[in-house]
């Protein structure tokens, strides 16, 4: 039986569901201006989430005034919560909808054929529009690896999200590196977004933007295991939904260094950043793990 707290959370997370598929039907500004309204809601009330905001952003941009930073940290709230309420029409909207709000642009010709592709995808704020756009407009079978929410009615209906169009596939961390691997070199693309603090204990510390962080090696190691190029794609929100670009495959990635490679994904992930500072997934703890000896960040 469930407890009271159990039945309130389940309420909440089913009239949230509803809520979504509502707001699915509106026009696409009145959708972003609740983005507005919630990311300021956030900044404000989100104290601690803040504080790792604005930590990040003082030690990645130490010669930007601080009244800049602050914007910035502002900016990030509010681009974060467009996005979470942008899944509605992701994930419900019409599919004419996505294809006219989703734009695809860049060196698409990298997509073309069935080689194997590491698909590098940053955390930008918009992940979820940049693999939508590519199970839906590309031919080709996309997979990406999932991590469950400990929320079970929350963690269906994100799966099914994602699952929306029949060629995206999701590995669960538990399946281990085998199945994506062969799915790999099947010549399904992996969508992979290893720029975030998974902990040290198979990370590797590389510089980024001049603090060690501990980044997983998933993208040279999958890109040599899978015999695969490595293809950037950055998406980006505009008034008008969203610019998924496809970069041009690396040349030097993987190589025999997977540490080197890692600090290299890092110091060009810099680059993508630096366009769009505010659309950057601050909000996670990115320096969490510390080196041997050296205090907590947060």
């Amino acid at each position: 039986m469930k407890t009271p707290r159990q039945i309130a959370s389940t309420l909440f997370t089913r009239s949230g569901i509803v809520f979504m598929q509502l707001l699915a039907a509106l026009p696409l500004p009145p959708v972003r201006a609740m983005g507005v309204a919630l990311g300021w809601l956030l900044y404000g009330l989100a104290a601690p989430r803040r504080r790792v905001v604005q930590t990040n952003l003082r030690l990645c941009f130490p010669e930007r005034p601080e009244a800049e930073r602050r914007l910035l940290a502002r900016q990030t709230f509010v681009f974060f919560a467009q996005a979470w309420l942008d899944r509605s029409w992701l994930w419900h909207g019409h599919p004419d909808k996505l294809r006219q709000r989703l734009q695809l642009k860049g060196a698409l010709s990298e997509l073309d054929g069935e080689q194997p592709l590491v698909l590098f995808a940053p955390h930008f704020v918009g992940l979820d529009a940049g693999w939508a756009a590519l199970t839906q407009q590309v031919p080709r079978a996309f997979t990406t690896i999932y991590t469950d929410q400990a929320n079970k009615l929350l963690d269906r209906w994100i799966l099914r999200g994602r699952r929306r169009f029949a060629n995206a596939r999701l590995f669960g961390r538990a399946e281990g590196v085998q199945p994506i691997i062969s799915a790999l070199r099947a010549g399904q693309p992996l969508y992979l977004l290893p720029d975030m603090n998974f902990g040290p204990e198979e990370s590797v510390f590389v510089p980024f933007y001049g603090v060690d962080a501990a980044t997983v090696p998933s993208l040279s190691r999958f890109a040599k295991l899978g015999r695969a190029r490595v293809v950037p794609v950055v998406t980006r929100m505009t008034a008008t939904g969203y610019e998924v670009e496809v970069l041009p495959a690396w040349s030097d990635v993987p190589s025999a260094d997977f540490v080197a490679d890692t600090a290299l994904m890092n110091a060009r992930l810099q680059d993508y950043i630096n366009t769009m500072p505010a659309q950057y997934y601050w909000v996670h703890k990115r320096f969490k793990s510390r080196p041997d000896g050296e205090p907590s960040i947060y």
